[in-house]
């Protein structure tokens, strides 16, 4: 019996993180197939709420953000930013008793198409071990 693929919602970045991400499929690299990417103008905007409800309530595995890290044209501060949205995210999903490994962040260039398959294949394989716990 074949095992199911995680289904994982990614936030990327229009700018920075989705060039990176669309570059992996045009060079034909491969990802889990349960990987769905959702652009947003940039990672600090993400609301904690969105991915509580991803999790709770449109049935992801998890959830990964593809953050802007130091290359966010719109804030200097992007990574704090981002940092503190994943902090506040992890209290929200262990307030509702969501295992906060169930959101990760990684800085995504727009060149960074091996660097994100690599991180969503080690997400999937880690989601597949919590549903084992």
């Amino acid at each position: 019996m074949m095992e199911r693929e995680p289904k994982i919602l990614v936030f990327s970045t229009n700018t920075i993180s989705d060039p990176g991400i669309d570059l992996a499929g045009a060079s034909h690299l491969d990802y889990p197939t349960g990987v769905l990417v959702l652009a947003v103008p940039c990672s600090s905007g993400i609301d904690p709420r969105w991915i509580l409800y991803a999790l709770k309530e449109a049935c992801f595995d998890g959830v990964f953000i593809a953050a802007d890290g130091e290359d966010c044209p719109y804030l200097s501060d992007c990574t704090r930013r981002t940092a503190e949205v994943v902090r506040k995210a992890q209290e929200l999903l262990e307030d509702h008793g969501i295992d906060p490994r169930r959101l990760k962040m990684a800085a995504i260039c727009s060149v960074c198409s091996e660097a994100f398959v690599n991180h969503v294949k080690k997400f999937s394989e880690a989601l597949k071990g919590l549903d084992h716990e």
